[in-house]
């Protein structure tokens, strides 16, 4: 009995590994990894210089074997991106492989030298896992995007444009259907072209200001853009005039840090208290500055296309200046430097509490506690231009409100950063502060804006 026993385990011992090495010999004959799962995605609608194309192969039981990423144009194939992985061996059902890749090649004239305009051919060829009698035909993914090498045209219109440093100036200019972004560059200042009411086909203007500091008139250039990135640049300033810095220096107390700052602190909780009265106001004077200033960007960005005035911008009436745009100011305490800000407004003095009027009509914007200016107004004339009414005692206007040139809306103050009873007024363009006396005068305005927009902009003096 013993001996049949252990003649029939042999039997049955033999016979698993023979269906073992069966089964070995068939998976490693003709188990193949699956069909890799391939995605190609251009993020601009054609190629152009640089064209961002994300590429994306999964496959998630035997791994990845290998891809390549090629570029057809005609006869011609460019090799991109080529790549290789170790996937499982025919047996195994786990253990260590590569089943998910995905890479963004940027593909344009900057990259593959000779492409040529017209249609091209993005195509992805994903090995499948091999078996040692089967080699599967690989997946074959293609994408095709048309090749844009030329940038829009682009042609200045206007003449005898004629701008200063911290000042504001218009330009029109031609395009064509392929444009689809276009306006005017100052340094890192972004001004956007817009339809010319009135005008003919393809024909914009776009109103931009240059910074009180800014110095490269180089760097002042109209520029337009198709949907691949293709880009145009044109120069268009005539003359440019770099205008000296004022200085000031102004000495701070404390019974004016303790007037000032609480207040200030105390409408933006999301300042946090550094612990003494000096520390907080150079973190007004400063971050809390550019946090406004940052805000006052976003609301320009949301400027309406529209001429909202028709007269020049007003100056508060009986008002006397007390300290003009672009002052560079020193700030002294206890007998030292503590602090350096600019000035980029007027300051307004008339009786305490005087009445306030809108420099000209527009949309109220903003009317409430705003940082550094106190309670503010802020009106919107259309096209990215603004004006700033600063440090009031009280305000007459709501938000969302149409007002008229003249109009009262609201009172002088002492409230925000202001050393006593006066208004800041500002003029802004896409959030720059820009020079209010060129909006006063209405001379100005005719040479300067009228002139190169004729009926489109309507002005009346």
């Amino acid at each position: 009995m013993a001996r049949k026993r252990g003649r029939r385990h042999f039997f049955t011992i033999l016979f698993l590994a023979a269906a073992a090495g069966l089964a070995y010999l068939g998976l490693n004959a003709f188990r193949v990894g699956g069909a890799p799962t391939v995605s190609i995605r251009a993020e601009l609608p054609g190629i152009g210089k640089r064209t961002p194309i994300a590429i994306a192969v999964e496959e998630p039981g035997r791994g990845l074997a290998s891809f390549k990423v090629e570029l057809l144009q005609g006869e011609r194939v460019e090799l991109l991106e080529e790549r290789e992985y170790k996937p499982l061996d025919p047996w195994l059902f786990w253990g260590q492989r590569v089943t998910h890749e995905e890479l963004t090649l940027e593909v344009g004239s900057e990259s593959v030298k000779g492409l040529r305009e017209g249609l091209a051919t993005i195509r992805v060829t994903a090995e499948r896992a091999p078996s040692f009698l089967r080699h599967p035909a690989p997946v074959v993914e293609e994408l095709e995007l048309p090749v844009k090498l030329r940038p829009p045209l682009l042609q200045v219109v206007s003449t005898h444009t004629y701008v200063a440093q911290g000042g504001s100036e218009a330009v029109v200019y031609r395009v064509d259907e392929n444009s689809v972004k276009d306006g005017v560059s100052v340094g890192e200042w972004w001004f956007p072209g817009y339809p010319l009411p009135g005008g003919e086909e393809h024909e914009r203007f776009a109103l931009f200001g240059v910074p009180f500091d800014f110095k490269e008139q180089s760097q002042i250039r109209l520029v337009a853009w198709d949907d691949v990135g293709n880009e145009a640049r044109a120069p268009f300033v005539d003359r440019f005039l770099v205008k000296p810095f004022r200085q000031d220096t102004i000495r701070l107390s404390d019974s004016f840090l303790e007037r000032v700052v609480p207040p200030i602190m105390a409408q933006t909780p999301e300042l946090a208290d550094r612990g003494s009265l000096l520390d907080n106001y150079l973190l007004v004077n400063g971050e809390l500055r550019k946090i406004n200033g940052r805000t006052l960007i976003e609301l320009g960005e949301k400027s309406v296309p529209e001429f909202l005035w028709q007269r020049r911008f007003m100056q508060m009436q009986n008002a006397q200046v007390m300290s003009n745009f672009a002052e560079r100011r020193t700030y002294v305490y206890q007998g030292r430097e503590v602090d350096r800000q600019d000035h980029l407004g007027f300051d307004l003095a008339s009786t305490g509490m005087a009445e306030i009027q809108a420099a000209n009509s527009g949309l109220v914007v903003m009317a409430r506690y705003f940082g550094i200016y106190g309670n503010t107004v802020v009106i919107d004339h259309g096209y990215g231009l603004m004006s700033l009414y600063g440090h009031m005692s009280s305000i007459a206007v709501e938000e969302g409100q149409r007002v008229e040139r003249g109009e009262a809306i609201g009172r002088t103050g002492a409230t925000g950063l202001a050393g006593g009873d006066h208004l800041h007024f500002g003029m802004l363009m896409r959030g720059l502060p820009v020079d209010p006396r060129e909006w006063w005068d209405g001379h100005w305005i005719h040479d300067r804006l009228k002139l190169k927009l004729g009926p489109a902009l309507p002005f009346k003096e």
